[in-house]
């Protein structure tokens, strides 16, 4: 078995392009590393680096060795910190994106709690219904509705099933009626809303094997969750809007479920990860306890 510091340093080497300089990086001296390549070209029966005196290239066999080795060093430094989380605690910097509305109405109390919890955890919290971009942006994870467009993310899920409901407030059920099925949405004002650029203006029902998409129109539009909330609150429409972000607000009845007979469209509640590697424990730990919370407030 090739020793870590021996793949630390082939990787080192490879990144570097050069054996003195990549033994600068570990404090190492040129003769240990290139001893140490050697040793791990032995024991794998293989070149992994063609050298000449004046260039360093890796094989065909050292490519494809690297992927393998980056991987077994990068698992191993996960396990590493998973175990010093587990004895000295939750530590360092976590950043998370969440939608607008259920951030700032649900989620941040929870954060406190959460905090109190683990007080060695520095959260960041990014509020934005515009989905952040977790490849680019200083983002670990992020709280999404719905199913996740990128295939390549890692979705850890918080509420496999949840759905959409149509709700009013009852001062303007007062004024305006009440409708008694999704077709009748037409002769209402509904709280428009843009999602991730596009207008979102048609609402999806199903009852049983039935399956009904309506249009619908109305005064009032928002790129921001929490405003279309506020409007509904506030009666000036119709709203369409994830069950965990009006749940309160309907126990309170500060508004109203509509068409209880039909079901709104389905968006599981996802933590998305740009990649398992970055799954630590802390996300782990805050996946265990956001979908304690969550499974409480949907009953």
């Amino acid at each position: 078995m090739s020793s870590i510091l021996d793949l630390e340093i082939f990787v080192r080497v490879a990144d570097a392009g050069s054996i003195s300089a990549a033994a600068r990086t570990l404090e190492l001296t040129p003769a240990a590393a290139s001893i140490a390549l050697k040793r791990l070209e032995t024991r794998l029966g293989t070149r992994l680096l063609a050298r000449s005196t004046r260039s360093m290239r890796l094989t065909e066999e050292g490519r494809r060795y690297l992927d393998s080795v980056r991987l077994a060093l990068a698992t191993l430094a996960e396990g590493e910190q998973a175990l010093k989380q587990q004895t000295e605690g939750l530590s360092g910097v976590l950043q998370l994106a969440a939608p607008s509305d259920f951030g700032r109405n649900v989620l941040l109390p929870w954060l406190d709690d959460f905090k109190r919890a683990h007080p060695n955890i520095q959260l960041q919290l990014l509020l934005n219904d515009r989905h952040a971009d977790l490849f680019r942006e200083t983002v670990d994870v992020a709280l999404r509705f719905g199913v996740p467009s990128d295939s390549t993310l890692v979705a850890l899920p918080i509420l496999p099933q949840h759905r959409r409901v149509a709700c009013a407030s009852p001062g303007y059920l007062a004024r305006h009626g009440t409708p008694y099925s999704p077709t009748q949405l037409s002769e209402h004002s509904a709280l428009l809303y843009l999602r991730n650029g596009g207008l979102y203006n048609t609402w999806h029902f199903s009852r049983g094997d039935q399956m009904l998409d309506v249009d619908v129109d109305g005064d009032y539009l928002s790129d921001d969750g929490e405003v279309a909330r506020r409007w509904a609150l506030a009666g000036h429409g119709i709203a369409y809007k994830a069950w965990l972000d009006v749940a309160e607000d309907v126990r309170a009845g500060r508004l109203v479920t509509l068409f209880d007979d039909w079901q709104g469209e389905s968006v599981p509640f996802n933590l998305l990860c740009p990649h398992r590697l970055q799954v630590s424990e802390k996300v782990r730990v805050l996946q265990a306890f956001l979908r304690e919370r969550c499974l409480v407030l949907s009953r």
